[in-house]
């Protein structure tokens, strides 16, 4: 069985015990935070080797390395084959950088977006900048709804109705 499943299966149980899943997650986020410490400090340098190696370098489990790289892989500039991932499969660690903290934003890990590291890597602003464009870029905008009597958006000055809101006409929305 792929890495990537056996952790997924251990970590999103529904039938494990809520205890031990609480204390699993609590130890991955703090191993997970100490991992992404140490990867911001040589933010540009590329940590390559197999997952086994990695796990050794970090001082954690297999599957603590399988979920971290699970989580860090739509960061990376070359993702890893995570699917069908084994202990000796060769991995790499090349991040984007501002893609990776748009990454921890999104997932709302504010002690891995709020780490010290970032401060040598972007500047209070680019990382206030970085932290809107994520937010904004989830933000729904919902559609104005434009009513029959209400002036046409296209700008014609004539009513929706007359306008663009004509039956058999093309409708507004079709053609913004």
């Amino acid at each position: 069985m792929a890495l990537l499943t056996q952790w997924r299966d251990m970590a999103y149980s529904e039938t494990a015990d809520r205890g031990k899943l609480q204390k699993l997650w609590s130890d991955y986020f703090q191993k997970e935070k100490e991992i992404y410490a140490d990867l911001l400090k040589t933010p540009d340098e590329e940590v390559r080797g197999t997952v086994r190696e990695l796990a050794e370098k970090y001082g954690v489990d297999i599957m603590t390395m399988t979920g971290f790289l699970d989580g860090i892989n739509d960061s990376l500039k070359t993702p890893n084959p995570i699917e069908e991932m084994e202990e000796d499969t060769e991995v790499g660690l090349g991040f984007d950088k501002s893609l990776l903290y748009k990454n921890m934003v999104a997932a709302e890990a504010d002690w891995l977006y709020g780490l010290e590291e970032w401060a040598d890597i972007f500047s209070e602003e680019e990382r206030k900048e970085l932290y809107k464009e994520q937010k904004a870029s989830r933000t729904v905008r919902k559609a104005v709804k434009v009513y029959p009597n209400d002036p046409c958006p296209c700008g014609s000055g004539k009513k929706y109705k007359k306008c663009h809101g004509r039956a058999g006409s093309n409708r507004f929305e079709e053609n913004a």
